[in-house]
Formats: structure tokens, sequence, C-alpha cells
């Protein structure tokens, strides 16, 4: 895959996932790299990777909303803040991605509420103006934003775009057939299920996703959605749960109600993200064949 992408700037832009598929493409590929010809480091928002045999760079760059929001800060931000959202508002992000020769996106983690504060005007004028919005008109806003910018800036012939679909959680156990305030934690076997879909995923933001999608091909402007939400339904097991690089050493008080601790967002590596890769790889190359 490195050779497809000698001479490339690949961005992964969006939440946590982003940064989880940005971590495992590195995983995968820096081992075809000698240490002294790779360099890994923090940038701001990014987080980058660069094969100097290669002249390749594959970068992550921190936006859960792909607009402004008050969540920008790559390190200190917080779900659980009051979520304030600039929905028109992407060029100050957007311009770092502009030269990509890759772009991968993805925007699902962080809308998952009923309703988010957006803000028409700057966060730092007194005249903005700050209403709730559903969160899926909001999203549906957002999209508007995302798509005009791309039809906009984007050079059709050098970018290839996609955009990752919902990951799965697996935070009520429930779901699957065990007791309320269960989740993740401890499972070691996948879902068997066919067709399982917890409630975590939510159709409606996915179709909007794919109305924007048309709508951009119709302008001569193609994303290809990587569609990882169903494969990742089944993965009850996968998640990193307690198991897990904390800050500190977790105390015997929180080893004893590890359910409150296990994260069932993200994905262990190696693991689920590999596949999202492997599907990447498959595009990127169907596409790098087509031009010759």
């Amino acid at each position: 895959m490195l050779e497809r992408l000698r001479n490339k700037r690949v961005v992964f832009v969006g939440d946590s996932l982003s940064g989880n598929q940005w971590a495992s493409l590195v995983c995968l590929l820096k081992s075809s790299v000698p240490p002294p010809h790779r360099t890994a480091y923090p940038n701001g928002s990014f987080a980058i990777f660069k094969s100097k045999v290669h002249n390749a760079s594959i970068e992550y760059y921190w936006s859960p909303y792909l607009v402004e929001s008050n969540s920008d800060h790559p390190v200190f931000h917080r779900a659980t803040w009051d979520q304030i959202v600039r929905v028109q508002a992407i060029e100050k992000h957007a311009r770092h991605w502009t030269d990509a020769d890759i772009l991968v996106f993805n925007s699902y983690l962080w809308w998952r509420r009923p309703k988010l504060k957006v803000l028409w005007g700057a966060f730092e004028s007194s005249d903005g103006i700050y209403k709730e919005v559903d969160a899926l008109r909001s999203y549906e806003m957002v999209l508007q934003s995302w798509s005009d910018w791309l039809e906009i800036h984007i050079d059709r012939s050098k970018t290839q775009l996609f955009f990752t679909s919902m990951s799965a959680t697996h935070l009520w156990g429930e779901e699957w057939g065990k007791e309320k305030g269960e989740n993740c934690y401890n499972e070691s076997e996948p879902i068997l299920k066919e067709g399982y879909r917890g409630n975590g995923s939510n159709p409606k933001m996915m179709r909007k996703l794919e109305e924007a999608i048309d709508k951009l091909k119709k302008k001569g402007v193609k994303v290809q959605i990587l569609n990882i939400t169903q494969l990742t339904e089944y993965r009850k097991e996968a998640h990193p749960s307690i198991y897990k690089k904390w800050k500190e050493p977790l105390t015997k008080e929180q080893l004893a109600n590890p359910t409150t601790l296990a994260d069932c967002i993200h994905w262990c590596l190696p693991g689920v993200p590999d596949v999202w890769n492997e599907l990447l790889y498959a595009y990127i190359f169907e596409q790098l064949e087509s031009e010759f």
C-alpha cells in the first residue's frame, strides 16, 4: 500500500474513531519502513505519520463535527459538555485538508444526542445567535456546508474522497441478551444473529449522509462510503473494555465495578479498524488501476 501512497498525503478527518482508523493504518504500514526513515508526531489538531522513503504522509485531524465547535481542542474536550456547533463554518478546519490526495471523513459519534446548540456568528462575537436545534437537522446542515466546500475547493482530478459510516457501540448489554446495566465488558464472542443492529446506530443519520453524497455525485464530486456499520454491529467482543492505557492505575474500587469504566465505543488494535483499511485500500487500488 505504501507504494500506492508514494508522494501522496492521506488525511483522516473526524472524531476519535477517525483516530482509531488512522492508528490502525499506521500500525499496518510502519513495519515496512525502517525506523530511521519514518516519523510519527502530534502537531496541533494533527497526528502525523511520515515515510521518508515513500514521501508519503498519513495524518489524522481532530474535528468531531467537521465544522467549528466548542470541542475543537484536540486534547481538552468532553462529549458531556453543552455542545455548540457553527454549522456553516468549516473553513477554519478545511483549509488544512485542501491539498490532500486522499480524504477520509467520519462524523457520527458526537451527534448522538437529541439536540445541539447551533451558533450563527463567531464564538468571540457578542452578536452571535444561539438556538437549540434537533441533532438530525443540525447534522443535515453540517453536511450541506461540507458538501459546498467539497464542490468548490476539491481538485476532482486529484483527490479521492471517502466517508466512513457509523461505527457501532455496545453500551447496552440487554440488546443482545445480557442483564440491564451490563455492556461489552468481559465479552469474548461476537454476536451471531444475522442482521443484528443495536440502538447505538441511527439509520436516519446514515440516510442523510447518503442523500448528501448522492447530490454531490450529480455535481461531479464522487465520495465513496466505507460502509462499516453492519460488520461492526456484530463485534461486541472487540472493544478495549477496561484493557486500555490509563493515565493512572485503576483502583480496587474501580476494578470492583468494571462495567462503569469499559470503553465499548473504540476498537482494539490489531482488530476491527484493520478491516476498514482493507476496504479503503481496495478502493484506492481500484481508482489508481483505472488511471493506467
